[in-house]
């Protein structure tokens, strides 16, 4: 019976020490397109939360109580940067486990506003013609810009299919440090998640090529790195805060915007009301649909990545093969 209880023990303190190692990983997220690369690269080890809920602007979100708690006690904290998470910095001072700014990772490519897309050949004054942007008065839409001003970083790197890689790279990289009983897992999830998106760009590029030099607009300068990605260009971009509703000089402006293009399509984005668009376009040849960055209503797998960008690229395709 003693050499029972003493083996049981043994066994009972072994189990107790053993239990960290096989503890999950808190992996945090501050917006969702972030917690879709970590939840491919822990595929099969654990489930990375998130900051921000559906319908929230990274802009102005404000943090609850329970979001500060999740915040201290995450193993790794993932956000994009303070051009875009204007909400999060103060509260980041006081953590003490390890915390990256995404925007920082060597050898990502950032873009800022006002910038000319790297495959684009045509003069700069040419572009001044083509490209316009209406930008709206009130006071919350008035912040976005500032955000957006010239200049400034354009933070929405998530959407560069090259970039997601390198944060992936990174995220295996963490993960194995803190958990390398896991290591070997988060590097085949890695390789696998490299593989997919090699297959994704090559099938979004093949749909959008032939659509290069197409209309379309937008109500959030949010989609350069994705178009610069495959090929496109915005012709206007709308910037229509979904707090404040533009006024009929506005609605005017945009009008007239959409008459000079002709056959084209306009792009909203969750949660901006559709109904806008719908009364820009009214009586004109103008193609309605919706592209989201955020992925709101993407699932949280291994495949989420690649079913933000397959969305937008084939809302894109959809609207631009009609015209």
């Amino acid at each position: 019976m003693h050499r029972l209880l003493t083996h049981f023990s043994s066994v009972m303190l072994g189990l107790l020490f053993a239990a960290p190692a096989f503890a999950e990983v808190r992996v945090l997220t501050s917006i969702k397109p972030l917690q879709l690369i970590a939840a491919a690269v822990q595929d099969g080890v654990g489930k990375p939360g998130v900051l921000l809920p559906p319908g929230a602007s990274p802009h102005h979100f404000t943090l609850r109580p329970s979001d500060i708690r999740n915040v201290r006690e995450a193993d790794l904290l993932y956000w994009i940067g303070p051009d875009l998470e204007t909400f999060l910095p103060r509260v980041l001072e006081g953590r003490r486990a390890m915390t990256l700014a995404v925007q920082d990772i060597s050898g990502l490519h950032l873009r800022r506003f006002g910038e000319e897309h790297r495959h684009d050949e045509e003069p700069a004054d040419e572009h001044e013609e083509e490209h316009t942007d209406v930008h709206d008065e009130g006071t919350e839409a008035g912040e976005h810009d500032e955000l957006h001003r010239p200049g400034a970083l354009d933070a929405h790197l998530w959407l560069d299919p090259d970039n997601a890689r390198k944060i992936a790279s990174r995220m295996a990289s963490d993960l194995s440090s803190i958990d390398p009983a896991n290591a070997a897992r988060y590097q085949a999830n890695l390789a696998a998640f490299d593989q997919r998106l090699a297959a994704m760009d090559e099938k979004i590029e093949d749909r959008l090529k032939p659509l290069a030099g197409k209309p379309f607009f937008v109500f959030h300068e949010a989609f350069d790195y994705f178009e610069e990605a495959f090929g496109l260009r915005h012709a206007g971009v709308f910037a229509v805060s979904a707090d404040v509703q533009p006024g009929a000089r506005k609605v005017a402006d945009m009008r007239k915007r959409l008459e000079l293009a002709g056959a084209s399509c306009v792009f909203s984005e969750p949660p901006i009301p559709p109904r806008l668009a719908q009364t820009l376009s009214e009586g004109l040849p103008v193609r309605l649909a919706e592209l989201d960055p955020l992925g709101y209503d993407v699932k949280v797998d291994a495949l989420g990545y690649e079913r933000l960008l397959e969305a937008l690229g084939s809302n894109l395709a959809g609207c631009l093969e009609r015209l």
